[in-house]
Formats: C-alpha cells, sequence, structure tokens
C-alpha cells in the first residue's frame, strides 16, 4: 500500500473490531468502515457547540460497543487504528467511556432545554413554522439564504449543515418561521440518528416540510434519495406532516430530461416545484405553494382609545400579523388584521382587557 501512498482504506459495510483489526494487519495502514468515515466528515463539518458534543456522544457510543474486542486486539500488538489502548484494563476503559458519555450527555441535555424554550417562544408568536429536508448536498442551505435573505454556511461537501437555523421568511404579507436542518443519507447508522435527534425534532414539530430534491442528479440517483428522505422522515416520526418536494438545481437539466424527471417524481405519488436555488428561480411559484398549505387564518379587527397601554398592543399587532388597515376615528383608532385563529384570540383577550371592541371576520 506504501508505494501507492494510500493513507487510510474505507468499506462500504459496517466492520467489526476484529475485522478491521486483521484487515489493518494485512495492508500496513488503518482500515475503517463507513460509520467512522461518516464520523470523520461530521467532525471537520461541525462548527457549533451542539453539533461537536453530538458527534462526540456518537463516537463514544460506537468506542463503547467495541471496547471489548479493541483491548483484546490491542493487547495483541498494536497495528494502525488501535494506538494506545494497550495500558487500559477493559472495565477501566469501560468505565472511562461510560463517564465520558455521561458528561457529554449533561451538556446536550443544557443545550436542549433551550431549544425548547425557543421552539415555545416561537410557538407563542404563532407563526407557521417550516422545515427544509432533503438529502445531503441537495441545495437545502442555498435555498434558505434565497428565501430568508440569510448567509448561512453553503458548500460542495457533505454535511456542511449539521445545526439548525431558523428566520423568518416573508410569504405574500404573511410571515413564517423556516428552519435548515441537517441533510439526510442513506443507511445512516442509527447511533448517529439518536445522536442528532435533538436537531431532527425540529422537523417533527413543523407545519410543513420541503423535501429539497438535487434534480441535476441521474434520475436512478435522485429517486433512490427522494425515497430515502421519505423514509427518514418515517423513521423520526415526521411522516404525519405535509410536505412540498421542491426540484433543485433546475438550471443544470435541459428539457426533455427535466420532464422526464418530474414525472418520475409524480409517478411516486408527489407534486413537484422546480426551482434553482442559486439564481432565484421559481421562487415565487414555491412561496405560493407554501402559503397555500399553511394560509389558516381568521380576519379580525378591534378598536381601542389611543393612550399608552394600547399603543404597545397596535405595535405587537403590526409586527406579529398581516395587516390590512388602521383607521383613527378621534381618540380611537380601528385595526383590520389576518392571523391564526390562535393568535385572534390573544389579541382579542387583551383588547377586551383594556376595554375596547374585538370583532371576528
Amino acid at each position: 500500500m506504501s508505494e501507492l501512498d494510500i493513507e487510510k482504506v474505507v468499506f462500504g459495510n459496517e466492520l467489526k473490531a476484529v475485522q478491521a483489526y486483521n484487515l489493518a494487519k494485512l495492508a500496513g495502514i488503518e482500515v475503517i468502515d463507513r460509520f467512522q468515515l461518516i464520523l470523520e466528515i461530521f467532525v471537520r463539518r461541525a462548527s457549533t457547540k451542539e453539533a461537536k458534543l453530538q458527534i462526540d456522544l456518537a463516537r463514544l457510543r460506537y468506542e463503547l460497543a467495541h471496547a471489548r474486542e479493541k483491548v483484546r486486539l490491542a493487547k495483541l500488538g498494536e497495528q494502525p487504528g488501535f494506538h494506545g489502548l494497550g495500558k487500559y484494563e477493559v472495565d477501566v476503559y469501560y468505565e472511562t467511556i461510560q463517564r465520558q458519555m455521561k458528561s457529554t450527555q449533561e451538556k446536550l441535555k443544557r443545550i436542549r432545554e433551550t431549544r425548547v424554550l425557543h421552539r415555545n417562544r416561537r410557538r407563542e408568536l404563532d407563526l407557521p413554522l417550516v422545515s427544509l429536508a432533503g438529502y445531503t448536498n441537495s441545495g437545502k442551505s442555498t435555498l434558505f439564504n434565497s428565501l430568508t435573505g440569510e448567509n448561512v454556511k453553503i458548500g460542495l461537501g457533505l454535511f456542511t449543515t449539521l445545526s439548525t437555523t431558523t428566520r423568518a421568511v416573508d410569504l405574500f404579507g404573511k410571515k413564517a418561521l423556516l428552519t435548515d436542518t441537517v441533510g439526510f443519507v442513506s443507511r445512516l447508522p442509527l447511533t448517529l440518528i439518536e445522536a442528532f435527534k435533538s436537531t431532527l425534532e425540529e422537523t417533527i414539530f413543523s407545519d410543513l416540510i420541503l423535501l429539497v430534491v438535487d434534480v441535476s442528479e441521474p434520475e436512478p440517483d435522485m429517486e433512490r434519495k427522494v425515497l430515502v428522505c421519505l423514509d427518514t422522515i418515517q423513521e423520526i416520526g415526521a411522516g404525519r406532516i405535509p410536505m412540498t418536494i421542491v426540484l433543485n438545481k433546475v438550471d443544470l437539466v435541459q428539457d426533455p430530461a427535466l420532464e422526464r424527471k418530474i414525472k418520475s417524481i409524480k409517478s411516486l405519488g408527489l407534486t413537484p416545484i422546480s426551482v434553482s436555488a442559486l439564481h432565484k428561480t421559481n421562487l415565487s411559484s414555491l412561496k405560493r405553494e407554501m402559503w397555500k398549505f399553511l394560509k389558516d387564518e381568521v380576519k379580525s379587527s378591534f378598536s381601542l382609545r389611543v393612550n399608552a397601554e394600547s399603543m404597545p398592543l397596535l405595535s405587537w399587532v403590526l409586527n406579529e400579523t398581516t395587516l390590512h388597515d388602521v383607521r383613527y376615528e378621534g381618540e380611537s383608532f380601528r385595526v383590520y388584521f389576518e392571523s391564526s385563529p390562535q393568535f385572534a384570540d390573544r389579541v382579542r383577550s387583551r383588547v377586551e382587557k383594556l376595554g375596547g371592541i374585538f370583532e371576528r371576520g
């Protein structure tokens, strides 16, 4: 292997510790399996504290599952990929990993509690939640940037996004919250799914999922990845949530290939919207589709006297609803707005406390 200048050998299937040991002994270099490769990519991509902790937890769980065999093999003589284990006894090694896992889980628990608080706060605003999902490198982050005007990190490599980002998006005067999430991959190890459960949970609490598909890929690859995504969405418990298929990167596909791929997606029982996130092509159609799914609002109005107590309420309604009109009548004003029924009820409660008149419809 040295004459070929190979640093390590990667196997696509899962390897037992003894298999990796024997293969490394034969090759004279480190041998890893698919899980370890994905983990290495995750380590390089992680930029937030939560992502780094989740990756560390996945690594520790993997180590714990292979600990006993690794210790035994390490004592036979250090081989590539097994350095430094010989000095550990099995029990000591187990305890070390379990202690590290407990510490990591405690840190993640505190971060997740903060995430729940943020999620509850967003729910209090009564804004619909939309999650971007899709196979890794399908263009989710580029679409997120184009829809929100943000500048989250994008790249050509796998798993550029390992943590969630949520921002507001305007849908023809109606506000929604859009979340960019970690990309899916075929045969993603259960350990990694468990480690990233809190990140994937954002999808579970959505009102709508935008499943982003790279339409520039060969048709068999595109279909396979769509099915992987649909299976993963079911696995994490988000199968009941309404979903829109977004065929991204249409600028890289010519007719009749594009029409053929659209038919292929439709044959799966899905209705797609074709866009180019990079060139912002057809985003208005996508927004209209999102608005159609999320439109569940009621028209309301209320009247209040102009004073120090009513003006903060007016500002709140201006910021959090679709405002139609504000009319001033002497010392009072009347507001016409559109919002979710839940938000309208909250406005009614505050208006009536201030002695105003609230009307639905």
